[in-house]
């Protein structure tokens, strides 16, 4: 099946059945209210289409236009159908025919079609009657859906585009204008990331790293790592280390290397950090790396000594023991290219890393299992 949108006839949108091998087969085209749709087929029309006003708020319209052969006969009504008790509502309404899309348009409320000889096309508004309940894809009286039947017997394809366009083509229109761009920083734009896991018993430590060069300092963007919403700030340009132990999830070292100290971060990451840590470094500024800092990240979980630029900026999530995690990760951008931004949760207390159970995880779970056979 292909669906057009009136307002951009050269490209349409081909969709597949949901199960190839059924004997009715199922669409969801994506449309946009009050617009109009031609809908064409692969082959033969169906004899029976069924089209559910899914998603539609009371009101809500479009206009389709579907494909059949030339004097085809049909019989159209709108049917509430009962999803849980799968009973068709008693009132059912007949659609009537009329003589032109002019008169169609009209009042699309009406219950009427317009079949298009000349071009193949069946024209009919889709609009919802009823209310949604809640976030349900029907109504609140049922499924609205227009069964469309014919006795058309001819075995051509129903594909109408060639004639459909640009005798229905539509400029496109506006519905509802784009809001004005705001001239100020947005200050609470945006999402923090939650925590999905099919264990949920771990533990997690929430990193965010924020690396600013001259350009976003200059605008007062600050540069900060955070942990577990713990801030640690650069009080100077430089290369900002934050250690963290990865059994408990506490802050083990926190140190900034700037100015003449920058040279000695390589030396820090190979031998200054204990086993079983999570190793969170950032920049500020404009900082010239030391060429000792890319062997470095290597013994801190990178597959290979990173090439790193000059004065580029360096973001890095690294861990120090016998196992390399996959959160591991290295970011850079050239120099003069903007703010890196980070967050990303660790697990923390895993076996491969080396660590006991240090917190009891507590099991709702367990203690209710206990309460209740407790009681019997």
């Amino acid at each position: 099946m292909t669906i057009v949108r009136d307002e951009y006839p050269s490209s349409p949108m081909v969709l597949r059945g949901i199960n190839q091998r059924a004997v009715f087969q199922q669409y969801q085209p994506v449309v946009m209210l009050q617009k109009g749709y031609t809908i064409h087929w692969n082959g033969k029309a169906p004899n029976v289409t069924y089209l559910y006003l899914i998603n539609f708020n009371k009101n809500d319209w479009i206009r389709v236009g579907l494909c059949y052969q030339p004097n085809t006969d049909f019989t159209i009504v709108l049917e509430t159908f009962q999803r849980k008790s799968s009973a068709l509502s008693s009132k059912i309404e007949r659609y009537t025919p009329v003589s032109s899309v002019l008169e169609l348009e009209k009042n699309r409320s009406d219950k009427k079609f317009y079949f298009d000889n000349s071009t193949g096309l069946l024209f009919l508004f889709l609009q919802a009657k009823y209310n949604r309940d809640g976030h349900s894809y029907c109504s609140s009286q049922g499924c609205e859906r227009i069964k469309i039947v014919t006795k058309d017997s001819a075995k051509g394809v129903s594909n109408c585009m060639a004639k459909a366009y640009p005798k229905y083509s539509q400029g496109p229109a506006v519905i509802k204008q784009m809001p004005v761009k705001t001239t100020v920083p947005c200050t609470k734009c945006g999402t923090t990331q939650m925590v999905f896991t099919s264990d949920p018993h771990k533990n997690y430590l929430l990193v965010q790293i924020i690396l600013s060069g001259k350009d976003e300092l200059n605008r007062g963007q600050q540069a900060f790592i955070s942990v577990n919403n713990t801030m640690f700030s650069f009080k100077n340009n430089g290369i900002l280390v934050v250690v963290v132990d990865a059994c408990t999830g506490t802050v083990s070292g926190n140190n900034l290397f700037s100015g003449a100290d920058i040279n000695r971060v390589g030396g820090y990451l190979k031998s200054g950090i204990p086993q079983r840590s999570v190793v969170l470094l950032s920049m500020r500024g404009e900082v010239e790396i030391p060429n000792n800092l890319s062997e470095a990240l290597k013994s801190l979980g990178t597959a290979k000594p990173p090439y790193l630029q000059s004065n580029g900026s360096v973001a890095f999530l690294g861990f120090r023991g016998n196992f390399k995690p996959s959160w591991v990760k290295l970011f850079t951008s050239p120099a003069g290219h903007g703010l890196i931004q980070i967050e990303k949760y660790i697990p923390l207390q895993l076996e491969e890393y080396g660590c006991t159970r240090a917190i009891k995880s507590r099991r709702k779970d367990l203690e209710l299992l206990k309460k209740a056979s407790r009681s019997h």
